[in-house]
């Protein structure tokens, strides 16, 4: 064993990228350019392998580990991967390094401050795997790093916070899964000077949007390169030519926020200077000189590289701070035509990503993309083609219905693309746009692509294996096919639905009810016009009879099980888009929050609209006979709004009673405040719970930049839903959920039947497997209950 083997720190200028045994691949690549190209790259040094295997030799902690490691039942459970991971985090942080150890990095750091002229200088401390940063096996961005590190002491503690970051719960289950042994894993820190960026990003020598090798992309944000990670900023992006190296594409986006470094080696968030906000955060030298760097590294390394830059605020100087194969179109970076004789036809394995985005409803489909940037133009959307937009709203309904599969730029897994295009079971990606690129700028109309919504992936070209589906196998004759049964369930599985054609294909499905009809649908679907357009136009009765048309084919086809019709709750925005709506609604800068809802409906200048949705239940109810229909007031925001919209059903002859039930969408933080007092008015609720949580914790579920926050098993909405239910089951009201989280996240309805829910009501595709979640989740408690191991109150249980 070498000298280089045995050594527990070593500098970059000493490293290579055949080291990647020694150090991990990033302190490797950070050596590779600093001792052997003409780089700009932070100098430093790195411990190494051999400083962690003896780490965890001297403190006696490699048993320990293989200890809890084999003790580990199942990786799938978060709950039992979550404890063991933190006993071994908290047992390598609390153990004592070996002193000879820790005088090897506190003596490279104060040579650290020699060589740079700075006495205990500011570093950043990069965990680095052995096993990552490879083409055929990245585990990069699985451990942790630390920022604005100073002092000998504070750098032997990050250090030794490093190899416990080799056990994040990310980190572990992901070796699992890949089947890599922890022992063939250690982790080496990368000791490197700090940057104090002014901008910062990320660059790659391939578009990553479409696996051109003849371009290079990079995104650029002010500030530190935190938010550019995070998503929080939506970077600037650069397109150069590799060949020409000229720029041929910029998207310079509007930055408000960044986050900078402060004296005491903090950050904090600033808001950019408004005079900067819209300008380039690099200039086109500085875009070129990055591109060179690129070029270089990229030629050098001899494959598509990913790395990170940073524009020192002092110098002016652009610095790599790091630089790792890329890992995606490494993989599928030939060129080649299907023999088919089809040129859109490609194989899978030569298939090219052009879009990426949350897979928001699952299904793969191919076709002609047709990009509609406006509603109006939805009438020239055919049949079959793949629907791709900014984002859509309920008047985009009639092309949804069309679209082969539906890609927009925005929008998350709650937003009116991703709730639709389930209930109709069309494949849809969202939020494409934080994933790099945006669909309208990669698609074209006329592109034909493989839309794979279960992974979140637009491929170029009609990928056939992908769209194949397995033949079924035919019964054998005189073979008997058993019956799918579900076991019947205390608490009700009812079923969310919006266009009425719809309704007799989903009749069969085993839920109890319609819990969420969307009256939208008919509007956008059908009516096409604002009801006081309609009124002065002297055809009321065509509101009246559309909606009682759409609305009976849900309840003949349900029938006698419930059905709950929501009442109208169109924004002024989408109002608007409705022929002639543009004379009677308001521009509102938060429609959202806005003319909605209930407050519509007392309104001087609304209320003869909503008598119309009035008669048009009245109608149904009483001519068509089908009683089984009830109805919900949506976005109730005070006690004396529910009374006035009763008193108006009332005095139209809707009165509550035993065969007609009025409810409520629970779904602004009053409504659970003061569910004791809309008790009186109501039947019961239904929660809606992304507008409940989005009002519950201030997130625009619809915005990208704070998407990540919007959770509905926060503790906070659970803790909500729990006071609801607690209140109105007081008064003998009933309480069910419309909103997505059950369709979602099954442990979710878990904690809602805990908690004594009366129903849940979920997309089509997930009536079946609620069911079956019910039942189980039911039989649990009552099992746990005859055993004496069930909560005394299950809804008191500190949920979390």
């Amino acid at each position: 064993m070498s000298s280089r083997d045995e050594a527990n720190v070593l500098w970059f200028n000493e490293l290579h990228r055949e080291d990647v045994n020694l150090v991990g691949g990033k302190s490797s690549s950070l050596g590779e350019m600093t001792s052997s190209m003409d780089v700009p790259v932070p100098y430093g040094f790195a411990t190494t392998a051999h400083a962690y295997r003896y780490f965890m030799d001297a403190t006696g902690l490699n048993d320990k580990v293989n200890d809890l490691l084999n003790g580990m039942k199942d990786y799938e459970d978060s709950d039992e991967l979550r404890v063991m991971c933190k006993k071994i985090r908290d047992l390598i942080v609390g153990a004592k390094m070996p002193d000879d150890l820790a005088e090897n990095i506190k003596k490279s750091y104060a040579e650290l401050s020699e060589k740079v002229g700075q006495k205990d200088p500011f570093v950043a401390i990069r965990s680095s795997a052995t096993a990552e940063d490879l083409p055929d096996a990245s585990f990069a961005g699985q451990q942790e790093s630390y920022l604005n590190i100073k002092g000998a002491d504070d750098v032997v503690n990050r250090v030794q916070e490093c190899y416990s970051s080799l056990f994040t719960d990310r980190a572990t289950y992901y070796r699992h899964k890949q089947q890599f042994p922890y022992e063939k894993v250690a982790l080496s820190a990368a000791v490197q000077m700090m940057v104090f960026s002014k901008a910062s990003g990320i660059m790659f020598s391939v578009d990553v949007a479409n696996g051109d090798d003849t371009k290079i992309t990079i995104d650029g944000i002010r500030g530190l390169g935190e938010y550019i990670v995070l998503g929080k900023v939506t970077p600037n992006h650069f397109i150069i030519d590799k060949k020409t190296m000229k720029i041929v594409d910029k998207t310079v986006v509007k930055q408000t926020i960044q986050l900078n470094r402060i004296s005491d080696g903090g950050t904090v968030e600033d808001a950019v200077p408004a005079d900067l906000q819209e300008k380039q955060v690099l200039t086109d030298d500085q875009i070129l000189e990055l591109a060179g760097y690129a070029k270089k590294i990229e030629e050098h390394y001899g494959c598509y590289m990913d790395m990170e830059y940073a524009l020192d605020v002092n110098t002016d100087r652009l610095w790599i701070v790091q630089a790792r194969p890329e890992t995606v179109w490494s993989q599928h970076n030939k060129e080649h035509k299907n023999d088919s004789g089809d040129d859109n036809v490609v194989a899978q394995s030569d298939a090219k990503v052009v879009v990426r985005g949350l897979p928001a409803s699952p299904g793969i489909a191919s076709g002609t993309v047709h990009v509609i940037d406006d509603p109006k133009d939805i009438d020239q959307f055919k049949a079959g083609e793949v629907l791709v937009t900014l984002m859509t709203s309920p008047d985009w309904v009639p092309a949804m219905k069309k679209a082969a599969a539906i890609v927009t730029n925005n929008g998350g897994m709650t937003c009116h693309a991703a709730i639709v295009s389930r209930e109709m079971q069309i494949p849809c990606i969202v939020g494409t746009e934080s994933r790099q690129v945006a669909a309208t700028d990669a698609l074209k109309d006329g592109d034909v692509v493989t839309v794979d919504s279960k992974n979140g992936v637009v491929y170029a070209g009609k990928v056939e294996s992908l769209l194949k589906k397995p033949a079924t196998e035919a019964p054998v004759a005189g073979q008997v096919v058993a019956a799918e049964t579900f076991a019947p369930t205390g608490t009700g599985v009812m079923m969310n639905l919006g266009d009425p054609d719809l309704a007799d294909k989903y009749s069969s499905l085993p839920a109890d009810g319609i819990g969420l009809m969307r009256e939208e649908f008919i509007w956008t679907s059908y009516i096409h016009e604002h009801p006081l357009y309609l009124i002065d136009q002297g055809h009321p009765e065509k509101v009246v009879d559309m909606l009682a048309d759409g609305v009976s084919k849900v309840a003949r086809a349900m029938a006698p099980r419930p059905v709950v019709l929501r009442l109208s709750d169109f924004k002024s925005s989408e109002y608007r888009n409705l022929k002639g709506g543009e004379d009677y609604e308001p521009h509102e800068p938060a429609d959202l929050l806005g003319w909605r809802g209930a407050s519509r409906y007392y309104d001087p200048k609304y209320i003869n609209a909503f008598k119309l949705e009035l008669e048009a239940v009245k109608k149904v109810r009483n001519e068509f006979g089908l009683k089984n229909l009830n109805v919900m007031i949506p976005f109730v925001r005070k006690v004396d709004e529910a009374k006035k919209v009763t008193e108006i059903m009332r005095n139209q002859g809707l009165e509550r009673g035993a065969d007609f039930k009025v409810y409520m969408m629970a779904e602004i933080p009053s409504n659970i405040i003061l569910a004791d007092k809309f008790n009186e008015y109501i039947d019961g609720y239904s929660i809606g719970s992304n507008d409940l949580t989005m009002l519950l914790l201030g997130c625009d579920r619809n915005n990208d930049t704070v998407s990540g926050l919007f959770d509905e098993r926060n503790l906070a909405v659970k803790r909500a839903i729990r006071h609801l239910i607690k209140a109105a089951h007081k008064d003998g009201k009933t309480v069910s959920i419309c909103g997505q989280a059950p369709s979602e996240f099954p442990d979710f309805t878990n904690f809602l039947i805990q908690s004594g829910i009366d129903y849940v009501s979920v997309n089509p595709d997930m009536v079946k497997e609620t069911k079956r979640n019910v039942a189980h989740f039911e039989q649990r408690i009552m099992l746990d209950k005859a055993t004496g191991r069930g909560l005394e109150d299950p809804t008191d249980y500190d949920w979390e």
